[in-house]
């Protein structure tokens, strides 16, 4: 089974992808963040970099999905592929940070690799406003990070609620997370329930 968990920055995604990992004895898959070669470069100026930055999560996470068929155990992935293609990439485009001409360059390589992807079994949806996200990015201290515009939370936020309301492609749960602490047992033990609910019902 494919469980992939999806949010803005800041919103703990990494987080709850361990913890669930841990409790339930899935298999982990992050966010290619550390080994990134261009998110320094992208932070730093957005327009230079956010056509190679778009192109590397999108190959990255391509791969990933290829690798879970390959596998017989349950998944948990920390951002999925649409994420990219409906938000991030969109986003970047919209605020004039992408040329038009290498945004149109990336749809058309998304669509391709959409036609060999299955979406995953469950999605989960994790809903933060912007003050929790500003709070959870400044507590992890990633220096790239220091950078980001509240303006362009905002943006990502509005387009991750309309890409929400109107997913259609699976199972989905949102969880929202400005009054959760995922690292405390009983909130934990809260969103385990409502995930285990939402795959009991898959079958």
């Amino acid at each position: 089974m494919h469980i992939a968990i999806a949010g803005n920055i800041g919103s703990g995604k990494t987080t709850l992808t361990r913890l669930l990992a841990k409790r339930l004895n899935w298999e982990p898959h992050y966010e290619d963040v550390e080994s990134n070669p261009y998110l320094n470069s992208f932070y730093e100026d957005m327009q230079r970099w956010s056509f190679n930055l778009q192109i590397y999560f999108l190959n990255s996470r391509f791969r990933q999905i290829i690798k879970f068929r390959e596998k017989k155990k349950t998944i948990v992935q920390d951002r999925t592929i649409y994420e990219d293609a409906y938000i991030f990439a969109p986003n970047l485009h919209e605020m004039g940070l992408m040329p038009t001409r290498d945004f149109e360059n990336y749809q058309s390589l998304f669509e391709l690799m959409n036609r060999f992807i299955q979406p995953p079994d469950l999605l989960i949806y994790l809903r933060a406003e912007i003050p929790t996200l500003v709070d959870q990015i400044q507590k992890r201290g990633r220096d790239y990070e220091n950078s980001i515009r509240l303006d362009y939370l905002k943006s990502l936020n509005q387009r991750y609620e309309d890409w929400i309301d109107n997913y259609q492609a699976g199972n989905l749960l949102i969880i929202d997370v400005d009054d959760k602490d995922f690292n405390n047992p009983e909130d934990l033990s809260q969103v385990i329930e409502k995930v285990q609910g939402k795959i009991h019902g898959l079958f």
